[in-house]
């Protein structure tokens, strides 16, 4: 009774290390999915202000510095 109770435990062990795996990988998954949709938000907003900003410097004036 003892052995078929402990080769269970054992059975059982497989089976969550399995599922762990699947766990972590779909965590994986993800998390890449949340750093690409992350970077090209970020990645359009910082393109426009910098062509923002590139558009503005290019209008100034080239006045001679104040002494």
């Amino acid at each position: 009774m003892l052995e078929k109770f402990i080769t269970l435990m054992l059975v059982g062990r497989d089976e969550e290390k399995g599922a762990t795996a699947t766990e972590y990988g779909l965590l994986v998954g993800l998390i890449a999915l949340i750093i690409v949709v992350g970077v090209g938000f970020f990645g359009d907003a910082l393109n426009d202000f910098f062509n923002s900003l590139g558009g503005t410097v290019a209008t100034w004036d080239d006045a001679p510095a104040a002494e």
